[in-house]
């Protein structure tokens, strides 16, 4: 579910660099970090609705997973240049790694925008 956070982040990484490639976490993975009533829309229509974004050059639909050694073969294969992230919000430990992995740049593109949560807008 977007909302206006998700919008000013996704277009500021796209500033970032030259593509901007989503990676979109698996409906699996959601539920097991947000709670069996998550996620609100389907992986597919989620894709669906970030391809339709004009700063969204690719997405990338994960499957599951729980461990980081296949996350990083993604991420290998892929060989970004700048992993945008947003500054104060989620595992930077995580995105640093997985900077130092690939030779990426980590770019804090944007601070956490306003109050907006998906998870206060369902009222979870």
């Amino acid at each position: 579910m977007l909302h206006p956070g998700h919008i000013v982040f996704l277009e500021k990484a796209k500033k970032a660099g030259d593509k901007l490639v989503v990676l979109l976490e698996s409906d699996q993975k959601v539920r097991k970090l947000k709670g069996v009533k998550r996620p609100i829309h389907s992986q597919i229509e989620r894709a669906q609705i970030l391809k339709a974004l004009r700063f969204v050059d690719q997405v990338v639909m994960l499957p599951f997973i729980e461990d980081d050694t296949k996350y990083d073969s993604i991420i290998k294969k892929i060989k970004p240049n700048i992993i945008a992230v947003t500054k104060g919000y989620g595992n930077i430990d995580h995105h640093q790694r997985v900077a130092k992995l690939v030779g990426a740049k980590l770019k804090f593109v944007t601070a956490k925008v306003g109050n907006y949560s998906t998870t206060k807008i369902v009222g979870e």
